[in-house]
């Protein structure tokens, strides 16, 4: 059986996806930068870019598709900055509706977890697929499952999101927008679908391109265990219209 095709381009994600339209069969599973990542830019204007991206990432899902997010919320200046609002910000501005909001546990439940709340989100948005019951999974998943990095996305969950994008959006390829060290591609590859990766970050995507999964019994790993340490955070933003500068 032949290996499904991974491709990682290092470039700006949101250039690339306005560059290259999505085809049939193409779906998207992303986690948008946070604004730890993107420290040129004040804290409004990060939420500013983030709204704007998470538009761009959902208009670019063919309209028989869906674009997953798959976000954690933080604390900054006391408050807490929630992403599901925010992306789904993104998506009414995009026209794109919410088909459904799952809650990843980060930490189990009545843990307290200072400074990061203890649970993730996932968001699934399409413009023409609707709710299908014969695709319902559990809208709260117990454990994320191991991470690539510290930022990157759960791999529990990433499951989770392809199998989800493969039988309810019948996608063959993921496409993965920010795709840090490849979590979304290597468990898209696994489960046999192709994947196409896009990372500012020469480092994170040199690394996307090798990283591999397995699954045992339905349950993902990882072939090797990642080096957890974070990386050199990704080239400051060029244009105006994608990544703010300073």
């Amino acid at each position: 059986m032949s290996t499904p095709p991974r491709t990682v381009h290092c470039a700006d994600a949101l250039q690339w996806l306005g560059a290259n339209p999505l085809a049939a069969g193409h779906a998207l599973l992303t986690s948008l930068p946070d604004s730890t990542e993107l420290r040129a830019l004040p804290l409004p204007r990060w939420r500013d870019w983030f709204v704007t991206a998470a538009e761009r990432v959902v208009a670019a899902a063919p309209p028989r598709s869906a674009a997953i997010f798959f976000q954690t919320d933080v604390h900054r200046d006391g408050h807490q900055v929630d992403k599901a609002f925010l992306v789904q910000q993104g998506a009414l501005a995009a026209g794109v509706r919410l088909l459904w909001h799952k809650i990843v546990c980060r930490a189990p439940a009545g843990t307290v977890t200072p400074g990061r709340p203890g649970y993730a989100h996932l968001l699934c948005f399409s413009r023409e697929l609707g709710a299908d019951p014969a695709h319902a999974t559990a809208d709260v998943l117990p454990d994320l499952g191991p991470m690539a990095w510290p930022r990157g996305m759960g791999l529990h969950a990433a499951a989770v999101a392809v199998r989800w994008l493969c039988a309810a959006a019948g996608a063959h390829t993921v496409v993965a927008p920010f795709c840090g060290r490849g979590t979304a591609l290597a468990v898209a590859n696994a489960l046999g679908l192709g994947a196409v990766g896009i990372e500012r970050s020469p480092a994170r995507a040199a690394r996307a391109r090798t990283l591999e999964v397995r699954f045992d019994a339905g349950t993902p790993a990882f072939l090797r265990a990642p080096m957890l340490p974070t990386d050199a955070p990704a080239p400051a933003p060029r244009r105006l219209g994608d990544q703010p500068p300073p």
